[in-house]
């Protein structure tokens, strides 16, 4: 079965319980699906299909948002103008529970718990996933070029250092070893899924 503008059989309207319907959902990469129900209840419950996402089914005339949908009203999260903002705080005044700079205490100065942009995102590091890989086993397969950053699942890292070590004289077999070190002190952070390497 096929969204609007291909040949579709049409069912009558079921209840989003019913996976005898497929779904598609215009997300950041274009058209996705088909999807059962249980994958859009899934989806819509975890905030991939937001209110404004729009959806489409058989028995459906046109794509429509999922908010407009009596499958998924009750399931999407709210759009992001109905979320009650932050309160207004002034430039100027420091965060009340915000530590000070002993050198100047009219700046606050960032806490330990400070969130690390750019690996993590802004929700820290320490509220990602944990890897099921371990890092001392990365770094000690990183002696073979390619092996570490595979495993961990940095697939074009790995491949690459092999690719230098077979027809670049032996670099790759160099990078390799820097990788190790890189890895076993705790450099890396993430695995190539996104999850944190524990220590």
């Amino acid at each position: 079965m096929q969204p609007p503008g291909h040949e579709a059989v049409h069912n009558s309207k079921t209840p989003m319980s019913n996976s005898g319907r497929d779904w598609f959902y215009v997300g950041h990469y274009g058209q996705l699906g088909p999807l059962t129900s249980e994958q859009m209840e899934e989806l819509a419950r975890d905030g991939v299909i937001a209110a404004d996402t729009y959806v489409w089914s058989t028995g459906m005339p046109d794509w429509r948002p999922a908010s407009e949908t009596a499958e998924l009203q009750g399931i999407v999260a709210k759009p992001a103008a109905e979320y009650e903002p932050p309160p207004f705080m002034p430039s100027g005044a420091p965060a009340a529970n915000a530590p000070v700079s002993p050198a100047n205490p009219a700046q606050p100065v960032a806490s330990i718990n400070t969130p690390i942009f750019g690996v993590g995102g802004p929700w820290g590091l320490n509220n990602l996933p944990v890897s099921d890989k371990s890092r001392v086993t990365a770094g000690l397969l990183s002696f073979i070029p390619g092996a570490g950053r595979l495993y961990l699942g940095y697939s074009a890292h790995g491949l690459l250092q092999i690719l230098l070590f077979v027809f670049g004289c032996g670099i790759g077999w160099l990078w390799s070893i820097g990788d190790a070190i890189f890895i076993l002190s705790g450099g890396l952070k993430l695995d190539g899924y996104g999850r944190r390497l524990p220590d």
